[in-house]
């Protein structure tokens, strides 16, 4: 028995100093909150700019990372930025923060919520704001850059941080890879993300070990029809008629095509049609997103699209010449894949680090889609996309009995609270790159 004594005694004292270091990281993140982030947050939040547009926060970025001791190369995928520390041997992590806001007026009542106005990208004046808590995200890589360069005696490889551009419209990650941003900065041996989720309780984390994100296509369906007066149909073939019934049979690809345990989703987001009440036009336009979770799914979607949308106008009477136009997006989301291993080391470090209770289940409800898979897919690249909560508990407890539901994302109304989704967001990085990059 006493010959296990020092056995025991050495591993209480492990884990003593083990704890002891995850409050130092958290005390010194709060603190630098206090100090400097949670300021920083504040002028983001007042100061959103819509995709590709992004010039003055990419700027205050840049400038942010620029003091904490980084270089910074700016002007990468058009308002992108990579900021890069080397501390000796070892591996190199990437870190990425998208940046822009959305066409959408604050409604949240929150005191410094945005007043911002733009000219969008087709030239109409609109509302912004960060409804999607892209804000919280470039706060916590400011953070985050600072702990790190504070702390280089912890930590050895070479530190990426990505400040992304457009990633609400999706050319962002794509844009900055198209720069050969590996072929000059080096490919990253671990990428890493992660998502403020209004969800989810403030400051939980959730670490799914499959894919966090689905795929995403845009699809356009053209509907040709004949025009004829209103008062004459039989003149004619009512595109109107077609296109609705082409939206109706969609449905059935989900429910009666797909496998019961595969994924798929497909809405039809716009239908336009016609000019005036008499007239039948000869035209409608239906607009899809189409979602998957895999390579094979996605495929079966979108040919069955074609067909579905085909087969209906001719069931309708159109000629062959005269069948919809059935247009996939080139530009398209891939599913975003945690590595496996990866994820499993990562919930390891943070539950050792932060505590089991910091950890959450994912919730797979959605299907949003994110472009980080642009990053890591082609060539593969071991990745986690993590997320943060970021909604008060008494909030879900209040809409639980019967007050005001839980803003989603992209929603006017949408708010996070800032200081638990950015600390914490900065304290599950810091502590992942510091085992990654361990000396």
């Amino acid at each position: 028995m006493t010959k296990l004594l020092p056995l025991a005694l050495s591993i209480a004292l492990s884990l003593g100093s083990v704890s002891a270091a995850a409050d130092n990281i958290s005390n010194e993140v709060s603190a630098d909150y206090n100090k400097h982030l949670g300021a920083l947050w504040d002028h983001f939040h007042r100061h959103p700019e819509l995709s590709l547009m992004e010039f003055q926060t990419a700027k205050r970025l840049a400038k942010e990372l620029k003091n904490a001791g980084f270089d910074v190369t700016e002007n990468i995928g058009g308002t992108g930025i990579v900021a890069m520390m080397k501390n000796g041997d070892g591996p190199m992590v990437m870190m990425r923060a998208d940046m822009d806001g959305l066409p959408v007026v604050e409604q949240s009542g929150l005191a410094n919520a945005s007043t911002a106005k733009m000219t969008d990208w087709d030239g109409n004046e609109v509302g912004v704001m960060h409804a999607c808590g892209h804000d919280v995200h470039i706060t916590s890589l400011v953070g985050t850059a600072r702990y790190m360069a504070k702390h280089k005696d912890k930590w050895s490889g070479t530190l990426m941080l990505i400040g992304q551009p457009a990633e609400e419209r999706g050319p962002g990650a794509s844009a900055m890879m198209d720069d050969n941003i590996w072929q000059t900065f080096g490919q990253p041996d671990y990428a890493f993300a992660f998502h403020v989720d209004a969800g989810s309780e403030a400051g939980k984390i959730t670490v799914d070990e499959g894919s966090p994100y689905a795929g995403a296509d845009t699809v356009d369906i053209i509907v040709h029809g004949i025009g004829a007066h209103g008062a004459y149909p039989h003149k004619g073939k009512d595109p109107i008629v077609i296109a609705s019934q082409i939206v109706n049979n969609l449905q059935t690809i989900v429910s009666r095509e797909l496998a019961p345990r595969d994924a798929g989703v497909i809405t039809v987001g716009a239908f336009h049609s016609g000019t005036k009440h008499n007239i039948i036009s000869d035209q409608a336009h239906l607009q899809l997103t189409v979602r998957s979770l895999n390579p094979r799914v996605r495929e079966q979607l979108l040919t069955a699209i074609d067909r579905v949308a085909k087969g209906t106008a001719r069931t309708a009477g159109m000629p062959e010449d005269k069948l919809p136009e059935v247009k996939v997006s080139e530009f398209s989301f891939p599913p975003t894949f945690n590595d496996k291993k990866l994820a499993q080391r990562v919930k390891g470090v943070l539950t050792s680090k932060m505590g089991t209770e910091a950890l959450v289940p994912p919730n797979r409800l959605g299907m949003g889609a994110e472009d980080f898979g642009f990053f890591t897919t082609e060539p593969y690249i071991p990745s986690v996309y993590f997320s943060v909560g970021g909604t008060p508990a008494q909030d879900f407890e209040r809409a639980k009995n019967g007050g005001p539901a839980v803003p989603s994302h992209h929603s006017p109304l949408f708010k996070i609270s800032p200081e638990p989704s950015v600390t914490k967001g900065v304290e599950a990085t810091v502590h992942i790159l510091l085992d990654l990059l361990q000396k």
